[in-house]
């Protein structure tokens, strides 16, 4: 019999999440909910440090192979578990997965400019930089001429592709800790939240770093809510102003969750804005609606209308058919 509880569910759907893009996350997540113990081990942290993502981060930053065995998992994370847990709450998953951009930036390009772009949950600011990119949509068409690396998504529907970059005359970040991109045990941090099996999203991490601390973001330490009325107000003096997202939302609580669905629905209301998510079905329910993508999946959204689904690390666009 399975075992039950938020814990095993978590990791169970984390399982699903993970299917077919790391065979090492997805045996560890299943090994997880099935193990009582590390049920025990998991129960001692704050229910938002439990994720499995950051969970297994930490235990790679402290010699957990992957590829590798869920025994040698369950090894570090009881023998170490001190130092782990330190790492757990000490710091935090901040993807900054740049791959995302592939499938924000059709939406990008639906949206006049220029572009003032405020991004919240920006860890290093990674993906506050679509014009630095080029881009392919196999099966749609391709963006090119920016003079930097290539992201890929396979695309199907009638996907908007763009006929320019994105004109971005401003760019900002919040984020709870902001990254440094200069910083070399940040960007370690980064790499090593990539994925076991995963080299080439390695490679771009390394591209998007490289792209990144050519021009430094301005990045603004704190909870989002706070400082995103006047980073709105000086984006404003400098073209149209959108904030973005992509799995961020998901590390607020349900009331955190509401506040901020409800301040940037009432923003996009009043003109102050455009808004892109990009979130896994369950953070947004308002905005998700009836719509309901598959696994690994998260659904992309401007102003709170879906528009498209979209892998969750950017492997893939599926547009919506217009309403």
């Amino acid at each position: 019999m399975q075992l039950s509880g938020p814990i095993a569910d978590r990791y169970r759907d984390f399982a699903t999440y993970a299917a077919g893009d790391s065979p090492t996350f997805e045996a560890w997540a299943l090994g997880v909910a099935e193990d009582p113990e590390l049920h025990a081990w998991l129960a001692d942290l704050p229910e938002p440090k439990q994720q499995p993502n950051l969970v297994f981060a930490a235990a790679r930053w402290h010699g957990a192979a992957a590829p590798g065995e869920y025994a040698g998992l369950k090894e570090v994370l009881l023998d170490r578990e001190q130092e782990v847990k330190a790492t757990i709450r000490a710091r935090a998953t901040q993807t900054n997965e740049v791959g995302r951009l592939a499938t924000i930036a059709p939406v990008l390009g639906t949206i006049e400019g220029p572009l003032a772009l405020v991004e919240v949950g920006a860890s290093a600011g990674l993906c506050l930089f679509p014009d630095r990119y080029d881009y392919d949509w196999p099966g749609a068409g391709a963006l090119t001429g920016s003079g930097g690396p290539t992201l890929l998504a396979e695309a199907t529907g009638p996907v908007p592709v763009p006929d320019r970059h994105p004109d971005v005359a401003w760019r900002a970040g919040v984020d709870l800790n902001p990254l440094d991109v200069t910083d070399d045990d940040a960007t370690a941090w980064l790499e090593n939240l990539v994925w076991p099996e995963q080299d080439e999203r390695r490679e771009r991490l390394r591209a998007a770093v490289a792209v990144t601390r050519r021009e430094p973001p301005y990045l603004v330490r704190g909870d989002l809510l706070d400082h995103l009325p006047s980073l709105l107000d000086e984006a404003g003096r400098h073209g149209t102003p959108v904030v973005l997202h992509s799995a961020v939302v998901a590390y607020l609580d349900d009331a955190g969750r509401e506040r901020f669905h409800d301040a940037m629905t009432a923003r996009v209301a009043a003109g102050e804005c455009r808004w892109i998510s990009n979130e896994a079905p369950r953070v947004l329910p308002r905005v998700t609606g009836a719509h309901v993508p598959g696994p690994g999946r998260f659904v992309l959204a401007l102003d709170g209308v879906p528009v498209a689904f979209a892998h969750g690390h950017g492997h893939s666009l599926e547009w919506l058919a217009a309403p």
